[in-house]
């Protein structure tokens, strides 16, 4: 069975080559448009992993990574924070909300593919 994978992003771009690469790469994808999208679709699906954007409508990535983090039947679920804020202040706020990685953007599309297969567990 395939790996899921939600990307919780507001920038149209971003979603669609994500996730054309992600699904070229064998990942089963959801999209969430804004905060309490991702956790609706966090809910329903238990994805084994979010590629959270910081700064979205309704209810930012550090919130929705805070609420992930809060609930014990969802410790499984890796979190990637993405970001255009690449301060270390901003870096350290995710990961000390329980973030798996940080990526600043603009990033490497191959490189934040090898990093979610390290994660997942995936590939050679």
């Amino acid at each position: 069975m395939a790996k899921q994978v939600l990307i919780a992003d507001d920038e149209p771009n971003i979603v669609a080559a994500l996730e054309y690469l992600l699904q070229r790469n064998g990942y089963e994808v959801r999209i969430a448009r804004n905060g309490d999208e991702a956790l609706m679709l966090i809910e329903q699906h238990r994805p084994d992993l979010v590629l959270l954007d910081v700064m979205m409508p309704l209810r930012s990535g550090y919130e929705v990574c805070q609420r992930v983090r809060e609930r014990e039947d969802w410790q499984h679920i890796k979190i990637v924070m993405l970001s255009a804020k690449g301060r270390d202040v901003e870096v350290n706020k995710g990961m000390s909300l329980g973030a798996d990685f940080y990526v600043t953007k603009p990033f490497s599309t191959h490189e934040l593919v090898a990093r979610i297969n390290d994660l997942l567990g995936v590939g050679p």
